[in-house]
């Protein structure tokens, strides 16, 4: 198990990885279409993405949290 204290790492490395998956999948099926190698090419445009995207949230999501906390109020 992973210790409390880095559950944020975890977070990100799990949402990255699904946001990433999913928004790959996406953008490789409109720009090819269901074409023979389809899986490949999603895996291949997906673990690049995810290299990117993993340290990004861990950048971001503290910056939207805060503008998320500057938004709202509590109830």
């Amino acid at each position: 198990m992973i210790p409390a204290r880095y559950a944020h790492i975890a977070f990100g490395f799990v949402l990255s990885g699904m946001m990433s998956f999913l928004v790959s999948g996406i953008s490789t099926y409109l720009a090819v279409g269901m074409v023979t190698g389809f899986l490949g090419q999603w895996i291949g445009a997906w673990l690049p993405s995810w290299a990117v995207a993993f340290p990004i949230v861990l950048v971001v999501a503290p910056i939207a949290r805060r503008l998320v906390g500057a938004i709202t109020r509590p109830d």
